[in-house]
C-alpha cells in the first residue's frame, strides 16, 4: 500500500515510481510519499526488510533506485497524516481499512481505481511478473498524479 500528496502509497514500488513522476516537476514539494504495510510479514523484531530483490531490479531497470527503504507497518494514526491511501488489491483494502479504524473520509482506494478500473494489482510475489506489475503501477500512479492536479 502506498500514501501522498500531503501524503499517497502503501507498495513501495509504488512509492518509488511515483517519487520519479514528480522529481522535476513544479509541485514536487507539495507531495510527501511513503509506503507502508498492511502485514507484519515484512517486518521483524521491529525491523522491516529491504526491497524486495526483483522489484529493486525492476525499478532499477527503469533508472529508479531504492536504496535504504525498509518496510514500516501502517498505522490507525496515519489516517489524519495523510490525504490519499492508494492500496494495491483488495486484500490490502480490506486490512487498511481495518488498521486505519475504518475510511470516513474515503481516502483509502485500490491505485487502479484511479484508471477508472477496479482490478487489484497483482501480487508478483506469486506471479513473478515484475515488469507487468510495474506497468500496472506506473499508469495507475499517472492517472492518481493526474487527478490530484485536477482537483487542485
Amino acid at each position: 500500500m502506498f500514501v501522498c500528496h500531503g501524503n499517497i502509497c502503501r507498495s513501495p514500488m509504488a512509492e518509488f515510481i511515483l517519487k520519479d513522476l514528480i522529481k522535476d516537476s513544479y509541485d514536487k514539494d507539495l507531495y510527501i510519499i511513503e509506503s507502508s504495510a498492511t502485514s507484519t510479514e515484512e517486518i521483524y523484531a521491529g525491523t522491516g526488510n529491504p526491497v524486495y530483490p526483483p522489484a529493486r531490479r525492476e525499478l532499477a531497470a527503469h533508472g529508479i533506485g531504492c536504496e535504504g527503504k525498509r518496510a514500516v507497518q501502517l498505522k490507525a494514526s496515519d489516517y489524519e497524516k495523510y490525504d490519499i491511501f492508494a492500496v494495491m488489491d483488495s486484500a490490502n483494502l480490506r486490512n487498511a481499512k481495518r488498521i486505519l479504524q475504518g475510511d470516513p473520509e474515503n481516502k483509502v482506494a485500490k491505485l487502479l481505481s484511479f484508471t477508472d478500473s477496479e482490478r487489484d494489482v497483482e501480487d508478483p510475489w506469486y506471479s513473478g511478473d515484475f515488469s507487468g506489475v510495474y506497468r500496472d503501477i506506473l499508469q495507475g500512479c499517472k492517472a492518481l498524479l493526474e487527478r490530484i492536479r485536477e482537483e487542485k
